[in-house]
């Protein structure tokens, strides 16, 4: 094991939810396209920052072998867009991924972005449960 982390939340969407010891605890709320005031964070936000910095990681990993030079400050921009679809079944989530390397070729872009999906861990834990589109800018 590398490492482990714990949320606690109470409330649910209505509540608070935050990191077991305090480092971070964020209110939440409904999005208001679900009845709500959208006024706090909601599970899919949370998701789509956590996939997006994640994501953004295995870029920066993949670099040298895609021919290029990535860290924090010469950044590759990674969007993740969570869905929150309901159906007869109940809810489900759709992730879309995109990635913008300045300079670089959509068709080399699109190349690390489907190498960086094979890496990174919330793209594992999702793989053949969600849709996942991937789109090089």
């Amino acid at each position: 094991m590398a490492y482990t982390t714990k949320a606690i939340s109470q409330g649910g969407r209505a509540g608070r939810s935050g990191i077991e010891g305090g480092a971070l605890a964020l209110s939440m709320s409904f999005p208001k396209e679900l009845g709500g005031d959208g006024n706090a964070h909601n599970p899919e936000q949370l998701f789509a920052v956590g996939y997006a910095a994640c994501f953004n990681q295995a870029v920066i990993a993949l670099a040298k072998k895609h021919g290029l030079a990535l860290d924090a400050a010469n950044a590759a921009k990674v969007g993740v867009a969570v869905t929150l679809n309901a159906g007869d079944d109940g809810f489900s989530l759709a992730v879309e991924i995109t990635l913008k390397v300045p300079g670089m070729d959509r068709s080399k872009e699109q190349a690390l972005l489907e190498d960086a999906h094979q890496m990174c861990p919330y793209s594992k834990a999702t793989r053949g449960n969600i849709p996942v589109v991937l789109t090089a800018l």
